[in-house]
């Protein structure tokens, strides 16, 4: 063997998770935190710059609760691969405008403490870990989580996100609010636009993959779709399921993690459209307006199922 190929044969030990990419984990990692500039950006164009506050929060207290739990198990602590960074901003970016620092800092502690590090840390987790401590949040604070502000440009007072003015009023915000962003809701999930820019490089440089989101946005269209056909007077257009509420947002940053996403094809084609079936199904016919978060924990859990079922035969081995 010669000098070239020994070294391009190496073997390399990391951990997971183990998925063939340019780029490595602690890269990946970076390179998602970069995709969330935008929505960041348009969470400050359209709720005030003191939402910074609770991005800054919510991620402080993210590497906090991980160094903290570390130490204790007296591990490496290993920040700057990025991943804890990453489930702060991704729950900041899920909450309301100007909602109580105090709520954000246990909503962090709980997405790193339990949502991963109770699992074992990056790679081991079952659920997504900023969705775990969203999840925690709407059932200890019921009443903040769900009080919402108008944008700088319409006023200042409380007012319902499209999803509730869909639900319990038949009322639907005009698509091109929602694509830029100038309505109520969660700071990172307005704007479609934001959320379309960062997903366009995640897919260009190769963190993400494009069956996940495009399963999510094909169900949306078909199956939101049949429900508007049949009765287009109570029921909004596929359009408005896939730029309202955390649908967009969702598609990009939550479903695709690669580790609580199915690892092969078709598998993950599966995955994307029984989210949005979910989704679509809650929002119209269950209690509460929005059905992202639950949707995408839902299916998490059968993720180890779905790649028992999904993974490719490997020829010239006996069954």
């Amino acid at each position: 063997m010669s000098e070239n190929s020994s070294i391009n044969s190496r073997l390399e030990i990391a951990k997971s998770p183990h998925i063939h990419s340019n780029w490595s984990t602690k890269q990946v990692m970076w390179l998602v935190i970069i995709a969330l500039i935008p929505c960041i950006i348009s969470s400050i164009i359209f709720f005030g710059i003191a939402q910074i506050m609770i991005i800054i929060v919510s991620v402080l207290f993210s590497i906090a609760t991980e160094a903290l739990i570390k130490t204790v198990r007296k591990q490496k602590i290993t920040i700057n691969d990025g991943s804890v960074i990453i489930t702060g901003l991704l729950l900041a970016l899920t909450l309301p405008p100007n909602f109580s620092l105090f709520s954000t800092a246990i909503g962090a502690i709980v997405a790193v403490g339990i949502g991963k590090e109770v699992f074992g840390g990056l790679g081991f987790n079952i659920f997504n870990p900023a969705l775990v401590g969203r999840a925690f949040l709407q059932a200890a604070f019921p009443v903040s989580i769900t009080t919402w502000t108008n944008p700088n440009f319409i006023d200042g007072f409380s007012s319902a996100t499209p999803l509730s003015l869909m639900k319990f009023d038949n009322k639907f915000e005009p698509i091109n609010n929602l694509f830029l962003g100038n309505v109520a809701g969660s700071l990172g999930e307005t704007s479609a636009i934001a959320i379309l820019i960062g997903g366009i490089f995640l897919l260009v440089t190769g963190v993400i993959n494009y069956r996940i989101p495009l399963a999510m946005v094909l169900s949306a269209i078909i199956f939101g779709g049949i429900f508007w056909l049949l009765n287009p007077t109570n029921y909004p257009n596929p359009l408005f399921h896939i730029f309202s509420g955390g649908f967009l947002f969702g598609a990009v940053f939550m479903a695709t993690d690669w580790v609580t996403s199915p690892l092969y094809a078709k598998g993950m084609w599966i995955f994307g459209f029984a989210i949005a079936i979910f989704v679509i199904l809650i929002r119209l016919f269950g209690g509460l307006p929005e059905g992202v978060m639950y949707s995408i924990l839902l299916l998490n859990g059968f993720v180890p199922l779905i790649n028992k079922y999904t993974k490719p035969r490997i020829f010239g081995r006996e069954k």
